[in-house]
C-alpha cells in the first residue's frame, strides 16, 4: 500500500464486522465477493444488515490487499507469538537458526518482512559464492562442434553449415534455482512487504537470478521432500523458506498481472500442520503419525479420503488412530464430523477415531458408533503450546488401553516427564 492509500480494515477470525455504508465502494465489495469470498464473507447492505457492510474473516489471517482503495488485515484469534511459534514449527523454520527475535514482531506483516529479508539475504550470500550449477544435456545448431553431431540430421541436410550438436552445459539454470526466483518474484510483487530496504534487498537478490534462470511457476509441494548434496545443501532452508511464501502468497492461478498478491495463511492447514509437526518431535519410539494418508475407494481410484493424521505402532505398522483436525471453536462435533472421522477409521481398520479441536474442551465427548471408538479432543492454541501438546500426548496414553498393553504408555509418559 502506498502513502495514499487507506488506512486496511481490521478483521478477526469469524467474528463479523459491521462497515459503515461509504466505507466500502460497491465495486471494490463486489470484487472481495468474487475474488476471495471463500476467505472472507462479504453481506451487501440491506435491511437484514441494517444497511451495513458485514465482513466476517473465514480461518484465513494475513493482509489481503483487494484494490488500490481497499485492504484488509486479516488477525487471527490464536495470540500472535503463539502463531508465529506455529509457523516455525510447521515449516521447520527454527531448526535452521533464521529467525533470531522473530517472535518480538508485533504484526504479521513485520513478520513477513522479517522472513522475506531473511531469504533474499542468503540468496545474495549464495550468489557471491557462486550459485548451485549442474551439467545438463542440450541440443543446438551451432557453427563449431561441441559434444557430438547429430549424424542423423546432418547426413539428411547436408548442405547446412550449422550442424545440430548434443553437448551438456554447465548451467545454473536449474530448479534449485528457478525456485528461488519464482519466490522472489512473488515477494516483490507483494503488497506485505512495505519498506524500502526490505524491497530493495528483495529487488537486488530478484536481479541476481533475472537473467540467470528461465522464468518457471512452482508451488509449495515442490520445495518438499527434495534431495541435496554436499554441494548444495545451504539451499535446504532457502528452499523452506520459499514453501512458506509459496503456501502463503497469492494462489498462482490468481496472481496473472497484479502488482499486489496477498498474503494469507489458512489457518485450518497451519493448525494441522503444526499438531502433525509437534507430534512427530514428541511421540516416542517406536509411534509415528502420518500426514494427508490416501485411501483410494474402488478399482479406479477415482474416489479417495485423505486423513488429516494417522497415529501408528510403527514395530507392527497398525493404526491406532484417525486423527482429524477441525479449526472450529465449537465445543461438539457436527454429525458430518462424526460421519467423516468414522469413515476414515473404517477404511484403516482402526478401532479409534478423534476429533482434534483448536481449544479447550469444557467436556470432552466418547461415545461409540458401531464398533468404532469416537473421543473429542483439544489442542488449545491461546495458552503454552507445549503444554498443550503434552495434554495431547496425555490423552492419547488414556485414549486406548491397547496402547498401555503394548507398553507405549510408559514410554509417552516418560518422554512427558523429560519435557
Amino acid at each position: 500500500m502506498t502513502a495514499a492509500s487507506p488506512e486496511p480494515i481490521d478483521l478477526w477470525e469469524y467474528r463479523k464486522a459491521e462497515i459503515p455504508p461509504e466505507a466500502i465502494r460497491s465495486e471494490d465489495a463486489e470484487l472481495l465477493w468474487r475474488r476471495y469470498g471463500q476467505r472472507v464473507a462479504v453481506e451487501f447492505p440491506s435491511p437484514r444488515t441494517e444497511g451495513q457492510w458485514t465482513l466476517t474473516a473465514q480461518g484465513w489471517v494475513g493482509f489481503l490487499p483487494v484494490s488500490p482503495t481497499l485492504a484488509l488485515r486479516l488477525r487471527p484469534r490464536v495470540p500472535l507469538q503463539n502463531l508465529f511459534r506455529m509457523l516455525e514449527v510447521a515449516y521447520h523454520l527454527k531448526s535452521f537458526e533464521l529467525l533470531p527475535g522473530l517472535t518480538d514482531c508485533h504484526s504479521l506483516e513485520e513478520f513477513y518482512e522479517r522472513l522475506a529479508n531473511v531469504l533474499a539475504r542468503r540468496i545474495l550470500t549464495r550468489s557471491r559464492k557462486g550459485f548451485y550449477r549442474e551439467y545438463v544435456g542440450r541440443e543446438d545448431r551451432l557453427a563449431a562442434i561441441r559434444g557430438r553431431i547429430d549424424l542423423g540430421r546432418a547426413l539428411r541436410a547436408p548442405w547446412r553449415v550449422h550442424l545440430d550438436c548434443r553437448f551438456e552445459e554447465h548451467t545454473a539454470d536449474v530448479e534449485e534455482n528457478r525456485i528461488l526466483r519464482w519466490t522472489l518474484d512473488r515477494i516483490r510483487r507483494n503488497a506485505t512487504c512495505r519498506r524500502p530496504e526490505v524491497r530493495q534487498t528483495v529487488r537486488t537478490a530478484f536481479g541476481r537470478l533475472h537473467g540467470l534462470v528461465t522464468p518457471q511457476s512452482f508451488t509449495a509441494l515442490d520445495c518438499r521432500d527434495r534431495s541435496y548434496t554436499r554441494l548444495n545443501d545451504d539451499y535446504r532452508p532457502l528452499h523452506a523458506l520459499c514453501r512458506f511464501f509459496l503456501e502463503h502468497t497469492g494462489p498462482s492461478h490468481e496472481s496473472g498481472d497484479h502488482q499486489n498478491l496477498p498474503f494469507l495463511v489458512d489457518m485450518a492447514s497451519l493448525f494441522e500442520l503444526y499438531v502433525a509437526e509437534w507430534l512427530r518431535e514428541n511421540l516416542p519410539a517406536p509411534y509415528v503419525v502420518t500426514t494427508q494418508e490416501p485411501f483410494d475407494l474402488g478399482s479406479e481410484g477415482r474416489l479417495r479420503f485423505q486423513m488429516d493424521l494417522v497415529l501408528y505402532d510403527h514395530t507392527g505398522g497398525t493404526p491406532l488412530a484417525v486423527l482429524d483436525t477441525k479449526y472450529k471453536p465449537v465445543q461438539e462435533p457436527s454429525t458430518a464430523d462424526v460421519a467423516q472421522v468414522v469413515a476414515y477409521a473404517e477404511a484403516l481398520g482402526s478401532m479409534e477415531a478423534v476429533l482434534l479441536y483448536p481449544i479447550r474442551l469444557e467436556r470432552p465427548l466418547t461415545f461409540q458408533v458401531g464398533r468404532i471408538r469416537v473421543r473429542t479432543l483439544g489442542f488449545e492454541l491461546s495458552g503454552d503450546l507445549n503444554e498443550a501438546g503434552d495434554q495431547l500426548l496425555a490423552q492419547l496414553v488414556a485414549m486406548d488401553a491397547q496402547l498401555g498393553r503394548r507398553g507405549a504408555s510408559p514410554g509417552i509418559e516418560s518422554a512427558l516427564v523429560a519435557s
